[in-house]
């Protein structure tokens, strides 16, 4: 597989290589401590132990030594918060690592093809009319989707779609989407759609329950997992048009694929948690600084990730203050100064091991 590599993607790990290995393939029990710890903080908490007991006793048999209110926040408060936390960071970690690998470009991010501000459109549509929460996330995900066929559409040249195209179609049809979100908050009634609207466009986890779980669940799980399967192929697409066409590779369709899936994974977590900035920009940075840019372990590991971090960052939204603080707030103000801090470290070079 290593001829399908770039020289730079062939360089060696800086430091312990093994040690790195062995952190990533901890990843798991990570997210897993990262969940119960998540579970049990917040202005009323519960003792990881009783939290991993609570858990525990949904499938054995074990005798009660927690209150129902223990109970009862653990399993029906923020157990759907957790569980919408972990989709949303992974999906959109996994949907910028992979934007990074198709367009061979480290500062792409979910955004760029326009498919954000689409959904975005699509739920303050809904809430602009006061529709029920099922329609909200339809709604945008419909937008969503229909922000790609735009981009689609607008790229199309003599039957091929060059990547130059792509972005500027997605950075097109991106404004385009934030006028009309922009809009729709001029006309909402200011007393009551408008801060609804805003409040959804700077992103919350704070309505989760289980029936919206199901929403971000399937993109992220259908479109994830295509990802994952087809992650060595990136490695061949992330060395330009030419040399995958050369090793067989059907450039085009593959392309597709793969950005469909990912329009499908941002439209879904849009759709439950409005816009959440930063994390599919970070996060798979951070990755590819740990394990390097080879996508068949990148991807997994920013999967993983992405949903570590935006449980922390979610659960820190939550318990910090009083009033929660807006997901899309906290994701920005938290993303920009590590960011600034990766390219420090790596100087400019996003695809290179620091």
């Amino acid at each position: 597989m290593s001829v399908l590599l770039t020289g730079e993607q062939r360089k060696p790990f800086s430091g312990s290589q093994t040690a790195r290995w062995l952190l990533a393939g901890g990843l798991p029990l990570m997210v897993v401590a990262v969940g119960i710890a998540a579970l049990g903080i917040g202005r009323y908490s519960v003792p990881p132990e009783q939290v991993y007991r609570i858990l525990l006793a949904t499938v054995l048999p074990i005798e009660p030594t927690w209150s129902e209110t223990d109970a009862r926040v653990v399993i029906l408060l923020r157990g759907p918060r957790v569980i919408l936390s972990m989709l949303v960071g992974g999906g959109l970690a996994l949907s910028g690592a992979v934007l990074q690998g198709v367009f061979r470009n480290p500062l792409v991010g979910p955004q760029i093809l326009g498919v954000s501000s689409g959904a975005a459109f699509g739920g303050a549509l809904a809430i602009l009319f006061g529709l029920g929460w099922v329609f909200l996330v339809g709604s945008a995900l419909a937008c969503g989707i229909l922000a790609l066929v735009i981009v689609y559409a607008m790229s199309l040249v003599d039957g091929r779609t060059p990547i130059l195209m792509l972005v500027l179609a997605g950075v097109v049809t991106s404004a385009f989407f934030t006028a009309l979100v922009s809009v729709l908050t001029y006309v909402a009634d200011p007393y009551s759609r408008l801060p609804a609207i805003v409040f959804w466009l700077m992103g919350s986890l704070a309505t989760a329950t289980y029936p919206r779980v199901v929403p971000a669940a399937l993109p992220v799980l259908i479109g994830g997992g295509l990802i994952l399967l087809l992650r060595w192929r990136l490695n061949i697409l992330s060395l330009g048009e030419e040399e995958a066409a050369a090793l067989g590779v059907r450039v085009q369709p593959l392309r597709w694929l793969l950005l469909v899936a990912v329009a499908a994974i941002v439209a879904g977590a849009v759709a439950v948690s409005g816009v959440v900035g930063w994390v599919g920009l970070v996060v798979p940075h951070l990755a590819r600084m740990w394990v390097g840019p080879d996508h068949r372990v990148l991807l997994p590991v920013t999967l993983l990730l992405g949903a570590a971090y935006l449980t922390i960052i979610d659960t820190l939204a939550r318990s910090l203050t009083p009033a929660e603080i807006p997901l899309g707030i906290l994701t920005a103000l938290v993303g920009a100064p590590v960011f600034f801090v990766l390219l420090r470290r790596t100087r400019g070079r996003g695809w290179v091991d620091a």
